[in-house]
């Protein structure tokens, strides 16, 4: 493998849940720009479509949609199948889809704290097993090999108010991740969490970056002082989809600059 070839993706597929907009299409958009194939999960079918045109004229040899909303345990079971059999093999799995709401953990319902961990922590359950299903039959068939990557959080690190049930989702998969490392390294299966730190999204709302209290707080203390871009992503998924990190297991790797770093989080 030559230093020009390190990241290339070619025939490798990768799979990204809640692809269609924000960090998720930072994952996607890592896998396309390298030359690989992308599954795009996304619960609209609309922006799932311009998601792919989008990730093809970057470099994407294929793109294949699927609505599916991760939270349906069915919906997550008959996608995983259905890209397998469009796509002949998934080798990346990257569960993202979640969301994030504030609420004081005193006045928390129990319907707001179900509500989000139906989708960031049951159905990144859903999705990783039905990646482990699917690349654990590929290793009994003599071609072991596969990639998941799980999206964290600074709440992996640290506590933040009002953020309670977020963290308890992204501390869940954290601990699924580590499990999965262990118990299928040897199936040739990694699992690794990129815990992302201020990322400017659509989580926003598309609120002006000089509107946001955070910029002036990320310009002011973050080390790197600047909010945080889905592009910011490609890299790391580039390398963890790829034969470079086939090493490189259970690991928490945080892209904040730097933030997590600092006295002040």
């Amino acid at each position: 493998m030559s230093a020009n070839d390190l990241f290339d993706l070619t025939g490798k597929v990768g799979l990204v849940t809640g692809a269609n907009s924000g960090l998720g299409f930072g994952f996607a958009s890592g896998i396309a720009k390298c030359g690989g194939d992308v599954v795009v999960w996304g619960r609209r079918a609309d922006r799932n479509a311009e998601a792919a045109e989008r990730l093809l004229a970057m470099g994407a040899r294929r793109v294949h949609c699927q609505s599916v909303d991760v939270s349906r345990e069915d919906e997550v079971i008959e996608g995983m199948a259905a890209a397998v059999a469009e796509m002949g093999r998934v080798d990346g799995v990257v569960a993202n889809a979640g969301f994030a709401t504030v609420q004081p953990f005193h006045e928390m319902t129990t319907s707001a704290y179900e509500a989000l961990l139906a989708t960031s922590q049951h159905g990144g359950f859903f999705t990783l097993r039905e990646g482990v299903k699917h690349m654990k039959s590929r290793a009994e068939a003599g071609d072991p090999g596969g990639s998941l990557i799980v999206c964290g959080s600074l709440t992996n690190m640290t506590g933040y108010s009002g953020m309670a049930h977020y963290a308890a989702a992204k501390n869940a998969l954290a601990g699924m991740m580590r499990c999965i490392a262990v118990e299928y390294g040897r199936d040739g299966i990694r699992a690794n969490m990129v815990c992302a730190g201020l990322f400017y999204t659509g989580m926003m709302g598309g609120a002006p970056l000089e509107l946001l209290p955070q910029t002036a707080i990320l310009e002011a203390q973050n080390p790197i002082p600047r909010w945080g871009y889905p592009a910011d992503v490609e890299g790391i998924t580039a390398y963890l989809m790829s034969d470079c990190s086939s090493y490189h297991t259970g690991d928490m790797i945080v892209i904040d600059g730097g933030q997590s770093k600092t006295l002040i989080a």
